[in-house]
């Protein structure tokens, strides 16, 4: 009798779920398995152009890649793992479908179990944060803090209210890692090219700050980079506040604890990532952290026919001579970790041996705004046009697909020859508004 076909669930389309599917459906040998894909989106998000996007050097859908193109091989479910059931190999999953019938989650039974949902953003029970708080981790909210700042501008200009006026210029970011320095560059750049078309704002108007709770940013390019980095934000007259938390924000006003009030409206929280909720939901071992207990083979501690990596996994880091270290959750370890992972999955369904993960950190590059940058790079410090020129062509040679790869490349091309877009789209946010009001008061809002 013949075999049935492994049943492979992938917990996760992002960097880690979407290219161990990508590499199985091209490995996997005809009728050997089937590979099941679950998210709560129907794409991957390349999280390291999100600044660029939010800044309008890149479209927002060509930062994202489509999982059922890509993964055509697989069977791509849009949806939500709500809770896993290992010993009975079994996970419970809420999908828009469930949602329009009412009914509750539907179970999906499997062989092997590939957990990578990756991380959501670690907040503080800081007052008024949940209220006003933007955050920076999908597209969406990347595009909509764009839109945001344009707006906030276009209020500045058309009020006569000096207070308003002063909220809406002053843009508070909480977090001195790659996502909120990043953020904060690529959006100040923006926005202050963008002063120049309003007749009563001057860049100088705009008041940016930058709140880290540590004595330093930029802790992933070194301390020597990390310093350049600051200096060159301050220089651009850029308000950086170290050794400083945020202690609320309640009624827009931003209370550092230093004691200064800055009265805002936008706030960007950038200030860390925890381990996805789901991970919870499972009877597999998880460490003091939240995250998964895994071998240096990237398989579940102590679990047959589990597997975890990526930020939803503790990865022994062999290349550490300290003991205890694991992996840095970060996208590096992340597409590496995929290609080993998927080589052990496909090697077990064989009765093969597996491989440890061992990656060296080879340094980190970090954009500050067009055409500035910093990199640490083994063991090499470059700043200037020359990092900002290496973090676009690394990201650019590790963006999935020839398809984004060759948008992406247009993009800046036509960028670098044309002015930046400063449009703002807000509308795109609640699309139904204007229709919603026409229908209620039978007259369109531009009408005379």
């Amino acid at each position: 009798m013949a075999k049935e076909p492994a049943r492979i669930l992938v917990v996760g389309g992002g960097y880690v779920g979407m290219y161990t599917a990508l590499r199985l459906q091209r490995k996997l040998r005809r009728g050997e398995a089937t590979v099941i894909v679950i998210d709560p989106e129907p794409y991957m998000t390349y999280q390291p152009f999100l600044p660029e996007a939010a800044a309008g050097s890149i479209s927002p859908r060509h930062v994202v890649v489509p999982l059922r193109r890509t993964l055509d091989k697989c069977q791509v479910v849009i949806g939500e793992v709500k809770s896993i059931d290992h010993a009975k190999r079994a996970a419970a999953i809420k999908t828009l479908a469930t949602h329009e019938e009412g009914t509750g989650a539907v179970q999906i039974h499997y062989d092997e179990l590939i957990l990578a949902p990756g991380s959501v953003s670690r907040t503080l029970p800081v007052p008024g944060l949940a209220e006003y708080g933007i955050g920076f981790k999908t597209v969406e909210e990347a595009i909509g803090l764009r839109n945001h700042v344009l707006e906030q501008m276009d209020i500045a200009s058309s009020t006569r209210d000096p207070a308003v006026r002063d909220a809406a210029l002053t843009f508070v970011f909480v977090g001195g890692g790659y996502a909120g320095v990043e953020a904060l560059a690529e959006l100040e750049d923006m926005a202050r090219y963008a002063a120049r078309y309003y007749h009563n704002l001057e860049p100088e108007d705009l008041r940016f700050v930058l709140v880290e709770a540590t004595g330093r940013i930029l802790p992933e390019v070194g301390e020597e980079m990390g310093r350049y980095a600051l200096r060159e934000l301050r220089g651009r007259n850029i308000d950086v506040r170290l050794d400083t938390r945020l202690d609320s924000c309640t009624d827009r006003v931003a209370v550092l604890s230093d004691g200064s009030r800055f009265p805002t409206r936008t706030l960007v929280w950038t200030a860390g990532v925890k381990a996805h909720p789901v991970l919870a939901a499972t009877d597999l071992p998880l460490n003091s952290h939240g995250r998964l207990k895994c071998t240096a083979a990237l398989a579940v501690d102590g679990v047959e026919h589990a597997w975890g990596a990526g930020d939803a996994a503790a990865v022994p880091d062999l290349t550490s001579d300290a003991p205890d270290v694991v992996c840095a959750p970060n996208a590096q370890h992340a597409v590496r970790q995929a290609k080993v992972l998927a080589q052990n999955v496909l090697a077990s369904l064989r009765g093969k041996p597996l491989k440890d993960y061992r990656h060296k950190y080879v340094g980190s590059v970090a954009s500050l705004g067009l055409h500035k940058g910093v990199a640490h790079i083994y063991g090499r410090k470059i700043k200037g046009y020359p990092a900002w020129f290496m973090h676009r062509a690394y990201h650019l040679s590790r963006i999935p697909t020839f398809n984004r790869k060759a948008r992406v490349l247009a993009e800046w091309t036509l960028t670098g020859l044309f002015k930046r877009e400063i449009v703002s789209l807000g509308s795109l946010e609640n699309p139904r508004a204007e229709f919603e009001l026409a229908a209620d008061t039978g007259r369109h809002p531009e009408a005379s």
